[in-house]
């Protein structure tokens, strides 16, 4: 590693691993058979979270239930959700918001053999926007994240880093990056998988290369 002068540089072990998009398939890799039931997949705008997502969860050949929580609330964003839906293999099932995802976890047809939620933000910002306080959400992310370890299939789950930018000029914005930052946190202590996107490239955070089996 070459060094630069007042920079502090990490022990090598601290360094998180990079792998290819083969390497995060299922059963690509022998060596690395970790017991991964959660995944969470997180990232910024643009850096490949969700197209990430969907060929992770193609990789389970179960039949995939997709948890679609965002809305279409202009132009722009009816867009947005139907090149998502291109992104995903037609067969799978998707529920589309208005939706509880806990709900829909706790009552899974017994057919699914696996989840893709996409995303914990957008979810969040509905919530916010529908009115509901921060003790509210809180409640809401908790039976969220309870849903998820309680299931015997697979989720992954995907969502926003929204905090590594500029201070929100208003209030209302800076009370979501709160929210977002917080719900990531406790997302992330639960999972057993922590996938970072950087310019369509996963960075594994925790855990190793995730490779899935029932509980």
């Amino acid at each position: 590693m070459r060094s630069f002068p007042g920079v502090c540089h990490p022990p090598v072990a601290l360094v998180p691993p990079i792998f290819t998009r083969s390497q995060f398939r299922l059963d690509s890799v022998p060596s690395l058979r970790p017991s991964v039931s959660f995944v969470l997949i997180t990232g910024g705008a643009r850096s490949g979270k969700s197209r990430f997502a969907v060929e992770l969860a193609q990789g389970f050949h179960r039949r995939i239930l997709y948890v679609a929580t965002g809305k279409i609330s202009d132009p722009e964003m009816r867009q947005r959700i139907l090149r998502h839906r291109r992104q995903r293999p037609p067969h799978w099932q998707t529920i589309e918001p208005p939706c509880d995802p806990a709900g829909v976890l706790l009552h899974l047809d017994h057919r699914v053999g696996g989840v893709l939620m996409d995303c914990l933000t957008l979810y969040l910002s509905d919530l916010l926007m529908q009115g509901d306080s921060d003790a509210m959400i809180q409640r809401k992310l908790r039976r969220l994240l309870s849903a998820i370890r309680r299931v015997s299939v697979p989720v992954i789950m995907v969502t926003n880093e929204v905090g590594s930018g500029l201070v929100p000029e208003h209030p209302l914005g800076r009370r979501f990056r709160d929210l977002a930052g917080m719900a990531n946190q406790q997302a992330a202590q639960v999972a057993d998988c922590v996938v970072w996107m950087v310019s369509g490239i996963p960075v594994a955070l925790k855990s190793e290369a995730p490779s899935f089996k029932e509980r």
